[in-house]
């Protein structure tokens, strides 16, 4: 059993604590939007080296935010002058970098999926768990998010008794980015959704079964769309969770919770309410991005903020681990058109 080391006073690089310098590896829209908020946003944190494959994108970045480029993310997590960093770049390369972001001592926060495979994520565990210490997050953001927040606090405090049922929903306007298909899907991103209710359960699954309705007209050829995910809780919990990549109408997320004494929803975003031209409605927004600022803005935050006190509080390597075996238990589901069962693992405790 590893046992966390007493604070030290000084950070990596030998600096008094005060200020967290922090280097982002991959500058594409998640990037910018942590670069910009690590230089405008968060108290006693700098930026101060960026670095992707696109070096005008980085230039970009580097040059707005007064930080220099890196051309080599290997060479940015060993630089003396950055204490902690943050992975926002290709999914498949989430596992070398942190893993180099471990073996170097280094805080991190790594965005989902924290790897491409179960056997990834768990390279990334033998590598914090022989350093003997925390150092690892993983950018599941929706825990910070106030809605979010909320149903777990009354969860938590026995507001609906023992929970029975959760529905969820997951709807995309249109795919973004990378070409989506079916399996991708359920392996990057469904995992926020296994994520979000197992944190708010406090339960891990013991079955998964993912299935396909009719498909939409306007999916890709190699994506099935809508999928609905079944699962089981250990504790018994059912939940049904729909991902709709291409809703059309907008980005829109549903959670509810059946409980024995109450029911609770997810508020949906306080956006204006219109009035106009015959019509009555809400603002939906177009995507991801607008939905969660306010969330990413306190994950980053509270992120550097955790990382300066030496004892990281956020998502840990073991839930990067379960959503990433969530995700390829439900796609063997969906090729042997059965319901799998989990394995029964162990939470590390190191984890714990």
């Amino acid at each position: 059993m590893f046992r966390s080391p007493r604070r030290t006073a000084r950070l990596k690089g030998g600096h008094m604590p005060g200020t967290l310098r922090v280097g982002v590896i991959g500058t594409g829209n998640i990037g910018r939007g942590h670069a910009r908020r690590i230089a405008e946003l968060t108290p006693n944190a700098a930026l101060v080296a960026v670095s992707d494959l696109d070096a005008a994108s980085a230039g970009a970045v580097a040059e707005k935010y007064g930080a220099r480029r890196e051309k080599d993310p290997l060479r940015l997590i060993a630089a003396p002058d950055v204490d902690a960093i943050i992975i926002s770049s290709w999914d498949r390369t989430h596992e070398e970098y942190a893993v180099s972001c471990l073996e170097s001592g280094k805080y991190v926060l790594c965005e989902k999926p924290l790897a491409v495979s179960p056997e990834g994520c768990g390279n990334i565990m033998a590598a914090e768990i022989k350093g003997g210490r925390r150092l690892l997050d993983v950018g599941f953001m929706r825990r910070y998010e106030n809605g979010y927040a909320q149903m777990k606090r009354a969860i938590d405090g026995g507001a609906v008794g023992n929970p029975l049922i959760v529905h969820a929903q997951h709807r995309n306007k249109r795919p973004q980015g990378e070409k989506h298909t079916t399996e991708m899907t359920a392996r990057a991103s469904l995992v926020h959704e296994f994520d979000i209710v197992r944190w708010l359960l406090g339960d891990e699954y013991e079955s998964v079964q993912l299935v396909c309705p009719r498909k939409s007209r306007h999916a890709d050829p190699d994506l099935a769309d809508p999928q609905v995910v079944y699962l089981r809780t250990r504790g018994g919990v059912c939940v049904d969770l729909e991902m709709f990549m291409n809703a059309w109408y907008g980005y829109d997320l549903q959670c509810e919770v059946v409980g024995e004494e109450a029911t609770i929803r997810l508020p949906d975003p306080a956006n204006l309410v219109w009035r106009k031209d015959g019509f009555c409605g809400r603002e939906v927004f177009p995507s991801w991005s607008q939905r969660f600022e306010s969330a990413y803005e306190t994950e980053i935050r509270e992120w550097a903020r955790h990382a300066l006190l030496g004892r990281p509080d956020g998502p840990c390597a073991w839930d990067g681990y379960m959503a990433s075996l969530t995700g390829e238990l439900a796609v063997r589901s969906l090729r042997e058109r059965r319901v799998v069962e989990f394995p029964e693992e162990c939470r590390p405790e190191f984890y714990r």
